[in-house]
């Protein structure tokens, strides 16, 4: 079974698809918001400094079950635990697959926005107001139309396979992504106003490092930004082949990932002042006006402020948060349909439009029952399963699976100090470092 498996044929492009993964909505949206409100360039240092100490470590080990195992994350799971605890193993793995499902549920919604927010500058530069006003404003029908719109889109993509769809096309979109995100910050950065920014993001404030609530923004975004905990990484990580210089791999992930997060800052903060220079409030007793607000009333006012320069710029840059949506929900959906492929012995195809109809229909219940249910389910997810599910992955590496004891072993039979470093630190400072960050997000925040 495992030689007919799918994979991805290059390492550049398992790369751009991790990447593609973890970079979404979290990097371009929420992460300069979250600079923003939190220091600037204070909270830019402690974001690298968790990054390298807690992110880059999951990462790693999320990847590197999935590439050892060469199966969905629930096979993976249950064979790493097989010998003390298979059925949490296979638990545990379902249980990220449910969680890729909730974040399918509500990321479908939010892409959808920012399509129509796209299709709304689109059409206004081509004199078409009525449409443009209706796809700018929030609307269960809007939703409706939009949400099943961004799952086909994905599905188009998943049923084509590893190597014909999620490698090829996240070659196609991850550089276009990058060129947009190039081309707008350059053109922010030329308005008045966006020095403003640039000194806020850039100029760190060292007194307000320690700030308990800096430190746990950062840690949050860090450890999400990566997409982790979700079990996307790990069938990724699966369609490399065995053995695999696993660390350079995911260094560049991390790398590219964390690069992408610290242009978008370079795009949205300048971007704000910009907004605050011609006159829109933006600010709120030092603290960012809500997100929502921010990002759909804000950041459009500002564009329409520009004549037709600025809508192509609102296309640019809904388009751009658009393609980062995309690249994130590719891999979540590609858990379960793997595990349907390769478990259930369902086709590719059928595997694929299985699951897409399954997150319309858990879509459709959150646009349903909106107010009651979109925030729950973010909060369940993003603060009590990614964690925990990444915490579970730590266990079993440094404890559970005889595998995961070999990166110590393999440090002895060469030895190799910094491998038996990076292994000790697998095994004991990451569960606590990710219990604090539990700890500290549930209880903190």
């Amino acid at each position: 079974m495992s030689n007919q498996r799918d994979s991805f044929h290059s390492r550049i492009g398992f790369v751009l698809a991790a990447a593609g993964s973890a970079i979404g909505l979290g990097n371009i949206w929420g992460f300069p918001t979250q600079a923003a409100n939190n220091g600037g360039g204070a909270f830019l240092v402690v974001y690298l400094l968790v990054t390298l100490l807690l992110a880059l470590p999951a990462l790693y080990a999320e990847i590197y079950l999935g590439n050892q195992a060469q199966s969905n994350p629930v096979s993976a799971l249950e064979r790493a635990c097989k010998e003390r605890l298979p059925r949490v193993g296979r638990y545990a793995g379902i249980i990220g697959l449910v969680g890729a499902m909730m974040m399918l549920s509500f990321y479908t919604i939010v892409a959808g926005w920012m399509l129509s927010h796209a299709l709304s500058a689109l059409t206004e530069l081509f004199g078409f107001v009525d449409i443009s006003n209706w796809l700018s404003t929030s609307s269960t029908l809007r939703n409706i139309i939009f949400t099943p719109i961004f799952i086909i889109l994905g599905a188009l993509i998943i049923h084509q396979g590893v190597h014909a769809g999620i490698e090829k096309w996240s070659a196609r979109l991850m550089p276009v992504l990058l060129l947009m995100l190039f081309g707008l910050i350059v053109y922010i950065l030329q308005q008045e106003g966006a020095s403003e920014g640039l000194k806020l993001y850039l100029i760190p404030d060292f007194t307000q490092i320690t700030e308990p609530k800096l430190i746990i923004s950062a840690m949050g975004q860090a450890f999400f930004s990566l997409s982790i905990g979700v079990g996307g990484m790990m069938v990724y990580g699966s369609y490399m082949k065995k053995d695999k210089d696993i660390g350079k791999l995911v260094l560049s992930i991390a790398a590219l990932d964390t690069f992408i997060a610290f242009m978008a800052g370079l795009l949205i903060i300048p971007a704000l002042f910009v907004a605050q220079h011609a006159g829109q409030q933006v600010f709120v007793d030092n603290k960012l006006i809500g997100e929502g607000q921010l990002i759909f009333k804000v950041l459009p006012s500002l564009f329409q402020s520009m004549g037709n320069i600025g809508l192509i710029v609102s296309f640019g840059f809904f388009s751009l948060l658009s393609i980062a949506a995309l690249t994130s929900t590719i891999s979540s959906t590609e858990v379960p349909v793997s595990y349907l492929v390769e478990d259930k012995k369902m086709s590719r195809s059928k595997a694929t439009w299985l699951v897409s109809a399954i997150v319309l229909m858990a879509s459709m219940t959150l646009v349903a029952f909106f107010d009651a249910l979109f925030g729950l389910v973010i909060m369940v997810l993003t603060t009590i399963m990614q964690p925990l599910m990444c915490l579970f992955y730590f266990i079993v590496i440094g404890w559970i699976w005889q595998r995961g004891n070999k990166l110590n072993i393999k440090a002895q039979t060469e030895n190799n100090k910094w491998l038996t470093l990076f292994a000790n630190y697998l095994r004991y400072v990451c569960p606590i470092l990710l219990i604090v960050v539990f700890i500290n997000i549930v209880f903190l925040a």
